[in-house]
């Protein structure tokens, strides 16, 4: 006698068993706590949490499977991030509860180092890249997007914010200079940041090339705590070479006066790898959605937006951001 054997139906508690088995293990929740604002490959979390590549893969895809990560391709390279929970869908609710638990939470001291560490490798390999290629680095962003061919329009983006005489301007990382003369005639005075010594230099010869008595150089890590303020912070192609850009748009954010902006020009996401090798890029582009989370966090309210498809198939997205007086009543909707 042959017995029929029932079909098994889904049922909506499996996907909050999912959520409650993704859960229920002490590392998958300190990665939870890792990618709070940072987002990371299988290589870096398992060396981060000191376990091999095949286990980390394994808590990963219990964490995707419950929906708590979602991945994003850069070239050959997957990297995770926290998903957003949708509290109006089945689960989303506990969702949200257990994020919001876990980030009451402290990493333990020995994995916050080791963030660190990570962070520093890639903070090392985007310093060298600018020592080795300064000389040609004209010649390896126009391989993506030279300034030429966004120029005006981020020109026109700025002068709709409308800044007084006396208005001044910090330009991080600002290459080679090129966008400098620009700032120069719109604000009183523009101070150019940049880490390193080779690029600030090629920012100098345009500095006396131009004339230009109003801009000053400094040789600093914007996100080491540096002493000033401006009342727009300008930072073109830059984040992504950043190796935490949310913090470093935090960092940002503090260097605005009350009621200043920040101006960002930035690729949007690509596929294209081999900007890595050629243009040091440490990030393939970035969702707009991404951005906003960012700035948001960095108690930055979003602007107006442009977006700039180049004939080469890239896209740039040129957007400003506003740090709020204390006592405006302005709203965003």
């Amino acid at each position: 006698m042959n017995l029929r054997v029932p079909s098994i139906q889904h049922d909506d508690c499996d996907e909050l068993a999912a959520l409650c088995k993704a859960g229920g293990d002490p590392l998958r929740l300190n990665v939870l706590r890792a990618l709070a604002n940072d987002s990371f490959g299988v290589l870096e979390l398992a060396q981060i949490f000191g376990i091999g590549q095949s286990g980390m893969s394994h808590h990963l895809k219990v964490l995707a499977q419950a929906g708590l990560v979602a991945t994003r391709r850069e070239g050959n390279a997957i990297f995770y991030r926290r998903a957003l929970p949708h509290t109006e869908l089945l689960g989303g609710k506990l969702h949200a509860a257990l994020l919001e638990e876990v980030d009451e939470l402290d990493l333990p001291v020995d994995v916050q180092s080791r963030i660190g560490q990570v962070h520093g490798q890639r903070a090392a390999a985007s310093q060298d890249f600018f020592a080795r290629v300064a000389e040609k680095f004209r010649a390896q962003q126009d391989l993506i997007a030279g300034l030429p061919q966004y120029r005006e329009s981020v020109l026109a983006l700025l002068d709709k914010l409308s800044f007084g005489e006396d208005a001044t301007a910090i330009e991080v990382g600002p290459g080679d200079g090129a966008f400098l003369p620009e700032l120069a005639r719109r604000f009183h005075h523009v101070t150019a940041l940049d880490n390193s010594s080779a690029m600030l230099d090629l920012a100098r010869q345009v500095c006396e090339r131009e004339r230009l008595a109003n801009v000053s150089l400094q040789l600093a890590d914007a996100l080491a705590g540096v002493s000033l303020t401006a009342d727009c912070v300008v930072l073109n192609m830059v984040l992504h070479h950043f190796a935490v850009p949310a913090d470093a748009l935090k960092h940002m954010a503090g260097l605005l006066q009350p009621g200043g902006s920040l101006l960002v020009t930035e690729l949007c996401s690509h596929n294209q790898s081999w900007a890595r090798e050629a243009c040091g890029d440490l990030w393939l582009g970035f969702e707009q959605d991404d951005l906003a989370r960012w700035a948001d966090a960095a108690g930055l309210t979003p602007g107006e937006s442009l977006y700039i498809g180049l004939k080469n198939g890239f896209q740039i997205q040129a957007r400003y951001f506003s740090r709020l007086a204390p006592d405006s009543r302005l709203t965003h909707r």
